[in-house]
């Protein structure tokens, strides 16, 4: 591997950066709406598997009674 000086490799580091595509605002602000979304949706989804398996469960172990 070759050794390159320090100010070598900023000058790479700084090259590779600029080359990095930027989201913008809006679509920063789309994504992070999109999360939020999809967390919620997952959440509620949870949530009835939750009382589904709890029902389930429950139902059984009164029957041992």
């Amino acid at each position: 591997m070759a050794k390159n000086s320090p100010v070598e490799f900023f000058q790479q580091v700084r090259a590779e950066t600029a080359k990095v595509t930027w989201p913008t605002r809006r679509e920063t602000l789309i994504t992070t709406a999109m999360v939020f979304v999809m967390v919620l949706l997952a959440s509620i989804f949870f949530l009835i598997v939750d009382q589904i398996i709890r029902f389930g469960v429950s139902t059984l172990l009164t029957l041992g009674h």
